[in-house]
């Protein structure tokens, strides 16, 4: 069973920038499909963005040119970088890998707030 713990999480107001990580166990995360997803009270677990084992990426279209995604083959991690961060990007923010299975970490919360 692979492992996945997301990170980075916090306060931050309108404007401002967070960094957010994922770790996943195992010795195949350069082989997995890793994605961000979030979820705001009230409202479906919704697709941020997605990055392959070679690094290529995909964003929803209300984050484009904000967040950017990217990873870190040798160690097993997955970031989320987020600038110009807006009061509707409040969520939980989850981390996903995929290689057939897929499997999901407990999420970090992220609140944009003056």
């Amino acid at each position: 069973q692979v492992q996945v713990v997301e990170s980075g999480g916090g306060l931050v107001q309108p404007g401002g920038s967070l960094r957010l990580s994922c770790v996943v166990s195992g010795s195949i995360f350069k082989l997995m499909l890793m994605a961000w997803y979030r979820q705001s009270p009230g409202n479906q677990r919704e697709l941020v963005a997605t990055i392959t084992g070679g690094g290529i990426t995909k964003y929803a279209d209300f984050v484009k040119g904000r967040f950017t995604i990217s990873r870190d083959n040798a160690k097993n991690t997955m970031f989320l970088q987020m600038n110009s961060l807006k009061p509707e990007d409040t969520a939980v923010y989850y981390c996903n890998a995929n290689l057939g299975e897929t499997s999901w970490g407990k999420g970090t919360l992220v609140t944009v707030s003056s």
